[in-house]
C-alpha cells in the first residue's frame, strides 16, 4: 500500500494487521452490505450521531440540545468507559439511508412561532451553535463521515465535522463557514446548513472472493436550502435558508438529504482512513519533532559521558588511590565506615559528602507517595503507549484509549504500594498506616475533587461532557474496591521487605553545606533541569493538545511513542548531570531536588498551555475557560509525578553506583 507521506509506526501496523483476513483489531470487522438482504450481508446502513463540539467552546452539547430531527426509533449503541468519560453520546438518526439507492428525501420540518417562549429559547441556543461554530460529527459503518474542502497549496482537507451553520456579523464580516459561499452576505443574518449531500464510496467484493460490498468513504457537503415546498424538496440549488438576528415572524426550517453512491475499487477497505489521516498536513512536523528531540538527547548524553568517562574516572581514580587499570573493574566497596571531617581536608568535591549523602530527607513521607504513584503513572503510560503503537487502541476503537488508561491505572495499585512502602522504610519512616492511606488517597484524591468539580460545572451548563452520576459511582467503586486493596497489598510486601542498603554509612552529625554559587543553588538548578526535557516535547505537545481541544484526530502515537523513550532519556540525563554538579559543590541534598528537576518540566508544560490558550483557541465564555484550566491542573499534576519518578530514580541509581565503588577507609 502506497500512502504519500509517512504517518508513524502506528498506522502502518493498523493497516498491515486489518489486511490480514484472519486478524482484525477490535473495532476493525468489515461489514457487507448488498443490494438484498442475507444472512451475510445488510441493506440499511444506519447513521449514528455524535455530541456536537466547537473549538470555541469547551462545552459540547447532545444532538438533541439544538432540537434536530430525532429518529422515531431512537436506540443507543453500547458505550465503553472512555466514551463516557470523554462525553461522546452517540445515539441513532433519522437518515435512513438503503445501500445503492439513490435519494432526495425530507427529514422533518421544524418550526418556530413567534411569542412562544420554548419555540424561542430552542430558536436561541441553535442561533448559539451556529455563532460559536458548533459542529456535526456523523458516524456510518464506525467511520466519521467527512466534510473535505481544498485548503492552500491545492491539497484537500478532510474535517471529521461539518458546521451546523454560520453567521454574518452585523458590520458584514463572515464568520467561519459563511466563506464557502457568496450568497451569505446579509448582515446580523444566520444561516442554517438544513441540507446534506451524502456520497458513499463502496469496495466490491466480486473479484476479491467474498460477497457484498464494503464501504470504504462516507463524505458530505453540508448546504443552506430555503425549500419552497416542503412536500417536494429541492436538493439541488436555491435560496439560502436565513434565520434574522432578531426575529419577528414565524420560523420553519425543512432538514433535507440526498444520497448517491460510487464504486471504487482502487480503495482497499483496510486502507479506508487514509484519505482523513493522510490529508492531515502535520506528518512532516512530526519528523522535525523527532529531530529536534534527539539532538538535545545527543548533547545531554554526550555531557553525560564526558563526566562519567573522564571526570568521575579521575574523581575515583583520585580518591581511591588505584591505576585507572584497576578501576575498570568498579567493586563495590566492602569497608563502609565514616571518615572523620578532621581526616579528610585533602579531599574535595562529592566524596567529601560521604556520609550524608544518604541522609533520610526531610517530608520522606511525602516523596515516597509521590514516587508511588509516579510509579504507577510510568507503567500505565508505557503499555497504553505500545498497546497503541500496536494498532489496538487505534481512532476506529472509539474509547479505548481511554479506557485501557484507566483500567491499567486501576490495576496496578500494588507497585504504587510497594514503592512507596519500601522507600518510606528506606527514609526510616515508622508511620506505615499514614503511608499506605497516603499512597492510595492523596494524589488521587485531588484529580477526583478537581475532575468532580468539572464535572459540577458541565452539569450546571447541560453539557454532553457531564459524567453519569451512575459512571462517578463506578469510577468510585474501582477505585476503592479495586486500586486501594491493591495498594494495601503492594505496601505490605514493601513493608515485609527489608530497607535499601546504602553503600555507606550515614554520619550522625549532619555537615556543613559550604556556601554555594548561583548556578548550584537549589532553585536556578530546578529551573533548568526542566527546559531540555521540555524542548523534547514541546512540538508534540502541540498537536495533544490540538487533538483535546480544537477536535482533531490524533493517531501518530509511534512517533508519541519515541517522544515518550527520548524523554525518559532527557529527564534522567539532565538530572544525573545537575546532580553530578550540586555533588561536586558539597550540597548532599539531592533526594527532593532530583524529583523536583525533572518534575519541573511540567511547570513549562503549565505555561504552553496558558499559552496556547490565548494564542491557539478561540474560547470564549467563564465556563469553558475554567474548564479548560481545570482539566489542565489534572494533566500537569499527572506529568509532574512521572517526570518526578523519572528524574529520582536516575538519579538514585547514579548515586549509589558512584559511592558504591568509591573507598572509605
Amino acid at each position: 500500500m502506497k500512502m504519500r507521506q509517512p504517518v508513524g509506526l502506528v498506522y502502518f501496523l493498523v493497516v498491515y494487521f486489518s489486511s490480514c483476513s484472519a486478524f482484525y483489531l477490535p473495532g476493525l470487522a468489515p461489514v457487507s452490505f448488498c443490494d438484498k438482504e442475507t444472512e451475510e450481508c445488510q441493506t440499511q446502513i444506519e447513521v449514528f450521531v455524535n455530541r456536537l463540539d466547537s473549538v470555541e467552546s469547551v462545552l459540547p452539547y447532545e444532538y438533541d440540545m439544538f432540537d434536530f430531527c430525532k429518529d422515531d426509533q431512537e436506540k443507543r449503541p453500547s458505550e465503553n468507559l472512555g466514551q463516557v468519560l470523554f462525553g461522546e453520546r452517540i445515539e441513532s438518526s433519522p437518515y435512513k439511508i438503503k445501500f445503492k439507492e439513490n435519494a432526495c428525501q425530507k427529514v422533518c420540518t421544524k418550526t418556530y412561532k413567534a411569542g412562544n417562549k420554548d419555540d424561542t429559547s430552542k430558536l436561541d441556543f441553535l442561533k448559539m451553535g451556529m455563532q460559536l461554530n458548533y459542529q456535526h460529527h456523523w458516524i456510518i459503518d464506525n467511520m466519521p463521515v467527512t466534510w473535505c474542502y481544498d485548503v492552500e497549496d491545492g491539497q484537500k482537507y478532510c474535517n471529521p465535522g461539518f458546521p451546523i451553520g454560520c453567521f454574518v456579523t452585523s458590520d458584514g464580516r463572515a464568520k467561519d463557514a459563511c466563506v464557502i459561499n457568496s450568497e451569505f452576505n446579509k448582515k446580523n443574518t444566520f444561516y442554517v446548513f438544513n441540507h446534506v449531500d451524502i456520497k458513499i464510496t463502496y469496495h466490491s467484493g466480486e473479484n476479491e472472493g467474498w460477497r457484498g460490498s464494503r464501504l470504504v468513504a462516507a463524505t458530505l457537503e453540508p448546504r443552506s436550502i430555503k425549500q419552497a415546498d416542503e412536500n417536494k424538496p429541492n436538493c439541488e440549488s436555491g435560496n439560502p435558508m436565513e434565520v434574522p438576528g432578531e426575529v419577528k415572524g414565524d420560523i420553519t426550517i425543512v432538514y433535507t438529504y440526498s444520497v448517491t453512491f460510487e464504486e471504487n475499487n482502487t480503495i482497499k477497505w483496510a486502507s479506508r482512513w487514509d484519505y482523513i489521516l493522510v490529508s492531515m498536513p502535520h506528518t512532516n512536523i512530526q519528523w522535525f519533532s523527532i529531530m529536534n528531540s534527539l539532538v538535545i538527547v545527543l548533547f545531554l548524553s554526550g555531557m553525560v559521558a564526558m563526566i562519567m568517562l573522564r571526570t568521575l574516572h579521575k574523581d575515583i581514580a583520585r580518591y581511591n588511590q588505584v591505576d585507572q587499570g584497576d578501576l575498570i573493574k568498579l567493586t563495590p566497596a566492602k569497608e563502609k565506615s565514616s571518615l572523620p571531617y578532621e581526616d579528610a581536608q585533602e579531599e574535595s568535591g562529592w566524596k567529601q559528602v560521604h556520609g550524608d549523602v544518604f541522609r533520610p530527607p526531610r517530608k520522606g513521607m511525602l516523596l515516597s507517595v509521590f514516587l508511588g504513584q509516579g510509579t504507577q503513572i510510568f507503567i500505565m503510560t508505557f503499555i497504553t503507549l505500545f498497546l497503541a503503537c500496536l494498532g489496538f487502541l487505534s481512532p476506529a476503537n472509539r474509547g479505548a484509549l481511554m479506557t485501557c488508561a484507566v483500567v491499567l491505572w486501576v490495576l496496578l495499585g500494588t507497585p504504587a504500594g510497594y514503592v512507596s512502602a519500601r522507600l518510606y522504610k528506606t527514609f526510616g519512616g515508622e508511620k506505615w498506616k499514614t503511608n499506605v492511606l497516603l499512597t492510595a488517597l492523596l494524589c488521587p484524591g485531588i484529580v477526583f475533587a478537581d475532575f468532580f468539580m468539572m464535572n459540577l460545572i458541565l452539569w450546571v451548563e447541560g453539557s454532553s461532557a457531564a459524567i453519569p452520576f451512575g459512571t462517578l459511582v463506578a469510577i468510585l467503586a474501582m477505585w476503592f474496591g479495586i486500586s486501594v486493596p491493591l495498594t494495601f497489598i503492594g505496601a505490605y510486601f514493601g513493608f515485609k521487605k527489608p530497607a535499601i542498603e546504602q553503600p555507606v554509612r550515614t554520619n550522625q552529625i549532619p555537615r556543613q553545606i559550604p556556601e554555594q554559587s548561583f548556578f548550584t543553588k537549589p532553585i536556578p538548578g530546578i529551573v533548568m533541569g526542566g527546559i531540555l526535557p521540555f524542548g523534547c516535547i514541546f512540538i508534540q505537545l502541540f498537536f495533544i493538545l490540538n487533538s483535546i481541544w480544537s477536535h482533531q484526530m490524533y493517531y501518530m502515537f509511534g512517533f508519541l511513542f519515541l517522544v515518550f523513550i527520548i524523554l525518559l532519556i532527557t529527564c534522567s540525563e539532565a538530572t544525573i548531570l545537575l546532580c553530578y554538579f550540586h555533588l561536586c559543590a558539597e550540597d548532599y541534598h539531592w533526594w527532593w531536588r532530583s524529583f523536583l528537576t525533572s518534575g519541573f518540566t511540567a511547570v513549562y508544560l503549565f505555561i504552553y498551555a496558558v499559552h496556547y490558550f490565548f494564542s491557539k483557541l478561540q474560547i470564549i465564555g467563564a465556563a469553558s475557560t475554567i474548564l479548560y484550566f481545570g482539566y489542565t491542573m489534572i494533566m500537569v499534576l499527572i506529568f509532574f509525578l512521572f517526570t518526578g519518578t523519572i528524574g529520582f530514580f536516575a538519579c538514585f541509581w547514579f548515586v549509589n553506583k558512584i559511592y558504591s565503588v568509591v573507598k572509605v577507609d
